[in-house]
């Protein structure tokens, strides 16, 4: 899969916020630009090849890419007459980079968290964020939606539409239809419309779905007055509180690639297990609470680690108010049911939400398991 961001507009609406680079290069966090996240969170998602169109500010832009020291493989795409057309012709002149892969689709002023992203991505169809919660807006993407798919994409539609953002995951053999239609459009001189017009001309073929992403960060920054609403998003995405439990002294790759899902809610406290907890529904631990603790301490994503005294998650969700609680889903039934059961009262309480990720189910780990008990 490659990315393809969209970066040869002029940003004209933000004033002198963008008299000198790039609007991608705005800043919404005291760490990040708009484009740093966005590469950041495709680095990490596993994606390493990104096609970028560019414009005015080119070298500026090359040169802060490279500087990130990203690992990533860029392919710069120049639009020479950036500011006489629109992105439909950016697209037309990076076709040649983009046939033959799946690709992830974003304008350059586009922020999103990682849940979307993470959404888009597991998507086993060609999809575009929709949100069924917020309002149309008045002047931005709204998506028609018919048959389960998406019929029309476009500032005009208002009947039978949803609020859309400039976000896709595009199979190869639907954006190749697309990316036809885009070609034939500019080569007759149609270059200063949407790509989406063409879309539109071809989407009973080209079968992208709407992937609700309700409330969840996904909007573009094209004035001053949205990058205030959308920096204040950021910070309380960036410091949402996450809150998981482990009981494990065998820390395997099940335990680390469910770290790694919920380091990507926000910031992650585990908690461990405290010897005499564990011993009261399983076995004594190999290894005593202190040693554990540190093994989690240095998981990449684990933000803190805290002992839970007990079976019970009550003391601490009373303590810290996690806005997530991660777990597995294997605590659905059995002996674990009723602190689950008391997890999800005490979220209810103050509007906290429970994760399940599927509970990794390997023989190695089963077999590693009996060997310890």
């Amino acid at each position: 899969m490659k990315a393809l961001i969209l970066n040869s507009g002029l940003g004209r609406r933000m004033g002198v916020l963008t008299s000198e680079h790039p609007k991608c290069m705005t800043e919404v966090s005291s760490k990040d630009t708009i484009l740093s996240r966005q590469l950041k969170m495709i680095k990490e998602a596993g994606i390493r090849d990104v096609v970028m169109t560019t414009g005015l500010f080119d070298d500026v832009l090359v040169n802060y890419c490279r500087s990130l020291d990203l690992g990533l493989n860029y392919e710069f795409v120049k639009n020479p007459i950036y500011d006489q057309t629109n992105y439909i012709y950016s697209m037309y002149c990076a076709r040649e980079s983009l046939v033959g892969d799946d690709i992830l689709l974003m304008h350059g002023d586009l922020v999103f968290e990682n849940t979307v992203l993470d959404a888009v991505l597991e998507s086993s169809d060609s999809c575009m964020t929709v949100s069924t919660t917020l309002p149309l807006p008045e002047k931005d993407f709204k998506a028609v939606l018919a048959d389960g798919h998406i019929a029309c994409v476009g500032i005009e539609f208002f009947n039978s539409a949803v609020a859309a953002q400039p976000l896709y995951k595009l199979l190869e053999k639907d954006f190749r239809i697309w990316l036809d239609k885009i070609v034939e459009y500019c080569e007759n001189g149609q270059v200063k419309c949407y790509a989406e017009n063409a879309f539109n001309e071809v989407s009973d073929a080209c079968r992208i779905l709407p992937l609700d992403v309700k409330n969840a960060l996904c909007n573009e920054i094209d004035t001053p007055e949205d990058l205030a609403v959308i920096t204040a998003k950021v910070h309380e995405v960036d410091n949402r509180r996450v809150y998981m439990c482990f009981a494990a002294d065998l820390i395997h790759s099940g335990h680390v690639s469910i770290i790694k899902k919920a380091s990507r809610l926000g910031k992650l406290t585990v908690g461990v297990l405290s010897d005499e907890a564990v011993e009261g529904y399983k076995r004594r631990p190999i290894l005593p609470v202190d040693e554990r603790k540190i093994l989690f301490e240095s998981i990449v994503g684990v933000s803190d680690v805290i002992v839970q005294n007990t079976l019970s998650y009550r003391e601490v969700l009373e303590t810290l108010r996690p806005d997530y609680v991660v777990h597995g889903d294997d605590w659905r039934e059995g002996i674990q049911k009723p602190v689950r059961d008391e997890v999800v009262s005490i979220l209810a309480s103050y509007g906290g939400i429970l994760v399940e990720f599927p509970y990794t189910k390997k023989e190695l780990f089963s077999k590693l398991e009996e060997k310890l008990n």
